[in-house]
């Protein structure tokens, strides 16, 4: 990431830690969040050892570890790190960025990210170095917003919600960059990932009201298997040979 921009959304994560869990791990938030990590937790190893890029204050970490792995987060945000450490204080969390991961070669069976690719300002460094740190055999999973045309006016909104500075956890102009199939395709098999499978997923919007969002979260199942192009989170697996 640029000086500038890594320093902006360093600055926001650190200045939201403390309300972040307010917003993914309460109600409609913590649904929207479970939603997407079970899609993660479906492909990666069951008891692994997990890297979670993004880490935030370590809500899928908390969850994959439940399900019997190990789990180590990296966030760019000391905030975001202090708050993980609170919460899994049996794992290790490390401030850092995907393109620069301070691990050695082959040091995890598993790496994901949840919510923060659409962030990455050079996203073909971070597969490289995800490449680098997975074991042989190991898989990669990933889910941020993609580019749809529900999902195309979300940077101009962070604009004016930045502009008349609406306190919100996300609503933040980050320049972020919204991906379609084809553009997660190359950049998978550009770094060299095998078996790479991109699919849609999210219907229940975190943001909606009651009782939208419960009525959303009844047909997701349904939308995420049958209308996909209804959905707005793309999804990414791989693995490395």
């Amino acid at each position: 990431m640029s000086g500038t921009r890594t320093d902006k959304i360093k600055e926001h994560y650190d200045t939201v830690a403390d309300t972040y869990d307010s917003h993914y791990d309460h109600h409609r938030g913590k649904k929207y969040h479970t939603n997407l990590s079970n899609h993660l937790i479906k492909v990666l190893p069951e008891g692994g050892n997990l890297l979670d890029i993004g880490c935030g204050t370590g809500l899928f970490v908390e969850k994959y570890i439940k399900k019997g792995g190990t789990g180590t987060g990296l966030d760019i945000s000391e905030g975001m790190v202090a708050k993980a450490r609170r919460r899994c204080p049996e794992c290790e969390f490390l401030v850092g960025t995907g393109e620069n991961l301070p691990f050695a070669d082959a040091s995890f069976d598993a790496v994901s990210s949840v919510l923060v690719f659409s962030y990455v300002r050079n996203p073909a460094a971070m597969l490289s170095e995800v490449f680098r740190v997975l074991e042989p055999g190991g898989s990669v999973a990933l889910c941020t917003l993609g580019k749809k045309l529900i999902t195309r006016g979300i940077p101009s909104l962070y604009k004016i919600g930045e502009k008349i500075k609406i306190k919100h956890v996300v609503m933040k102009d980050f320049g972020e960059h919204y991906y379609n199939e084809k553009e997660m395709y190359s950049l998978f098999d550009s770094a060299g990932f095998s078996d790479v499978r991109v699919k849609w997923c999210s219907f229940a919007h975190i943001d909606m009201i009651d009782p939208l969002f419960s009525l959303a979260t009844r047909v997701e199942p349904f939308v995420e298997k049958s209308v996909p192009q209804l959905a707005y989170n793309i999804f990414v697996s791989a693995k490395k040979e």
